[in-house]
């Protein structure tokens, strides 16, 4: 029994956003894994790509940051290197340089402090459901993905509550940025260089800027020197500190992928659930299943479609040689659908365990520094989702965003019962 069967006919245009607006084109990523896993990609608008799409050779290459470099850019779309220094965040970055930055921020996001926030999370699911459940039909990327993330942005970062919706409204112009539902600034469909030098090519990232500079202002004043924000600020053990500009991207960073990614990976768990009815028993029963089930939600979802990397020097790969300079997609969407490492991949198995998803980047020295927090919310919402329901089932089409870069449902209408 499968969830989801893939639509396209096998032969999808990567490089299209549009391929993707009907969720990720999965035949097409099962006829690559098996006949050109390392596909040179023809790309209209830049500079041509290889494509990889098997799970082994993305969890290899992923550690080997000697030859795939993130310095680069980790999108598709190219830029100058001018543009490059302008928008970077530390995910754009290459040890020893990552390092030291998320040295500053591990202790802010490890399991250990995240822990502490699980009775706010409760707290913010508990609010959440108890508000929107009795409304029977809705939407539930909107009612209740996109709410939590929200919430929990505020408490992480120290923002104001009042200020939270525009945030994220801000965020998803930013990381949706091709989609025209988000944003009216579509990526593909510029005829502006205005805003080259922003996070994202957006103007949102210079009114996110904006933002945390008065953000930052109003906290020095009080001596508010809690939350992330401050760590990231403090030098390194060389004596170095960020610029006003990394500091814009990080804040856009933040705010942007911090509440995107969990949102989506709620929103295709609930998705999943509409479609095996036996999801929701098993979330009833508790027990063990809380210890696998958010990493098998994550992988069904993978947010983050693919990232790239640019060869420092010539590699061998599959009796192909990717020279110097060449641009690198790893597909983390292809490699957590790839039947030789996880069996019935488009069946949700939330007591799948070992899962050798890919979500996190897990193996490379870029392991999403959230993923403690992405799991602990996961858990608990559908903990206090599936207490209170009866039944869940599809009330409309799901609709995804037209993004080849962020994959997620931006409209999920579901019916429910309550238990």
């Amino acid at each position: 029994m499968t969830v989801w069967t893939p639509t396209d006919d096998g032969y999808a245009d990567l490089t299209s956003h549009d391929a993707f607006a009907v969720g990720a084109p999965h035949n097409t990523f099962y006829r690559l894994r098996r006949e050109d896993p390392l596909h040179w990609t023809e790309y209209a608008d830049g500079q041509d790509f290889w494509s990889v799409t098997r799970h082994a050779d993305i969890a290899e290459m992923n550690k080997n940051t000697a030859v795939f470099s993130s310095a680069r850019g980790i999108r598709m779309e190219d830029q100058s290197y001018e543009e490059y220094l302008a928008r970077r965040t530390f995910q754009e970055t290459d040890p020893p340089e990552h390092s030291q930055t998320r040295m500053k921020l591990m202790k802010a996001f490890s399991r250990t402090t995240m822990a502490q926030y699980e009775d706010d999370i409760r707290a913010i699911c508990v609010d959440i459901l108890d508000e929107v459940l009795d409304k029977g039909t809705f939407d539930a990327t909107k009612e209740i993905a996109r709410q939590l993330p929200m919430r929990m942005l505020g408490r992480i970062v120290g923002l104001p509550d009042a200020d939270l919706p525009w945030l994220v409204e801000r965020g998803d112009a930013l990381i949706a940025n091709t989609d025209p539902d988000f944003t009216t600034h579509v990526l593909d469909k510029l005829d502006t260089d205005e805003f080259r030098m922003m996070p994202f090519n957006s103007p949102a990232g210079a009114e996110l800027y904006l933002y945390a500079k008065n953000l930052m202002e109003q906290k020095d004043k009080a001596g508010d020197t809690s939350g992330v924000l401050h760590m990231i600020l403090q030098p390194s053990k060389d004596g170095s500190v960020i610029s006003d500009t990394e500091f814009r991207n990080f804040f856009c960073l933040v705010v942007a992928a911090g509440n995107d990614t969990t949102r989506y990976s709620i929103a295709a768990g609930i998705q999943a659930m509409c479609h095996q009815p036996e999801l929701l028993e098993q979330m009833r029963a508790g027990g063990d299943i809380w210890e696998t089930a958010p990493d098998e939600i994550i992988r069904w979802a993978t947010p983050a479609l693919y990232f790239r990397r640019t060869a420092l020097r010539d590699h061998e790969m599959h009796g192909k040689t990717i020279r110097a300079g060449d641009k690198v997609l790893y597909w983390w969407a292809s490699a957590n659908r790839d039947e030789t490492v996880l069996d019935d991949p488009f069946r949700v198995n939330l007591y799948r365990n070992p899962n050798r998803h890919l979500s996190f980047g897990q193996g490379g020295p870029h392991v999403c520094l959230g993923m403690w927090l992405a799991r602990l919310e996961v858990k608990v919402l559908f903990q206090e989702l599936a207490k209170r329901l009866s039944s869940i089932e599809p009330a409309g089409p799901h609709k995804f965003l037209r993004s080849n870069f962020v994959g997620g449902i931006k409209e999920l209408p579901v019916t429910v019962r309550r238990a």
